[in-house]
């Protein structure tokens, strides 16, 4: 199984931590920021996020479209919310800090505590570009991603709720 590098990427977000866990705690919302996900939903019947909820994603890249299945690992209400995805055996996770006077840092994070799965690295080289490329393009998604949470989130109240 090939070895991965970890990406992380953080940003500071002038709201408080309350605010920004209603943008991270919840994988539905992911695709109203990701470059990739299009579309999250919660599977077996569940409908909050806690430890051991499976979700699946519909992901496009250019062209491609795919699917992916994961399940919720890690559910800290307000610090962390962590999921591995089973095609790839990636870890992401966001992490909340509070720096007080209202602001959140964010961090997005992809770890690979068990390399990537043979077919997903195949289909990274066959599909993506390769694995450095596709690195670079995820480390971009993800800066994407974190910059429009943080923007959703420094909005009025009223206007996130649209």
């Amino acid at each position: 199984m090939p070895a991965l590098v970890p990406l992380e990427v953080d940003i500071v977000i002038h709201a408080p931590v309350a605010t920004v866990w209603e943008a991270v705690g919840d994988p539905r919302r992911l695709s109203a920021w990701s470059p990739q996900v299009r579309q999250t939903t919660l599977l077996d019947g569940a409908d909050q996020v806690a430890v051991g909820v499976r979700f699946r994603n519909q992901n496009e890249h250019g062209p491609l479209e795919w699917t992916t299945h994961g399940e919720v690992v890690q559910c800290d209400p307000g610090r962390r919310l962590a999921f591995r995805l089973e095609e790839n055996w990636l870890l992401w996770s966001f992490t909340l800090w509070d720096l007080g006077d209202g602001q959140t840092r964010l961090v997005q994070r992809r770890d690979a505590p068990e390399g990537i799965s043979d077919f997903a690295h195949g289909l990274t080289e066959r599909y993506m570009g390769g694995e450095q490329a596709f690195t670079s393009t995820m480390r971009a998604g993800m800066q994407q991603t974190l910059q429009g949470i943080k923007d959703a989130c420094e909005q009025p109240r009223s206007a996130r709720e649209r």
